[in-house]
């Protein structure tokens, strides 16, 4: 349906839980997990959802899809970390976005209750959980991947972390 923004005009998520790890706040953040490697921290699901957990210790990696909670406004060019040209927004991975909605693959350390132990975690401590799933190589990581912009970058990707440029009080 062309128009089904209009009819469906809002959606509610609930929190299933708590990301916590070593970050306080957003500068000198690794901006993505590549650049985390190592970087412990946990995920506590609230106890109503503790038995969807049944099973996923069998996976070296798990998605986390959360909320931005600290992120405000977005704009629709942007600067992202790696560059200093002006990108299209959903060229990018920058968390200033029109759904504050992000995602990490992470190693599952462990699972103990309710609590999952990761690493590589580049999230800030405190982040809303909104959901948990398995990564699987074969379902989710295709052949033949191109990086657009990029592509010159990708020795930088492990090293850059983060900074001011997508504060809640920076228009950018």
């Amino acid at each position: 349906m062309r128009y089904a923004h209009k009819i469906m005009n809002t959606i509610t998520l609930q929190p299933i839980g708590r990301i916590h790890s070593p970050f306080t706040k957003p500068e000198d953040m690794p901006i993505q997990p590549a650049a985390a490697r190592g970087m412990s921290g946990s995920v506590e699901l609230f106890p109503e959802f503790t038995d969807g957990l049944q099973d996923l210790d069998g996976f070296s990696h798990i998605y986390l899809i959360y909320y931005f909670h600290l992120s405000r406004g977005y704009n629709l060019k942007v600067i992202p970390f790696l560059d200093t040209i002006r990108r299209g927004l959903f060229s990018t991975r920058a968390p200033k976005r029109p759904n504050q909605i992000g995602l990490s693959i992470v190693k599952l350390i462990d699972i103990k209750g309710n609590r999952i132990d990761i690493e590589d975690v580049d999230i800030i401590d405190g982040t809303p959980l909104l959901d948990v799933k398995p990564y699987v190589p074969e379902m989710d990581a295709p052949d033949n991947c191109r990086i657009g912009w990029m592509t010159p970058f990708k020795s930088q990707i492990k090293k850059i972390k983060s900074d001011k440029r997508f504060a809640a009080d920076n228009s950018d």
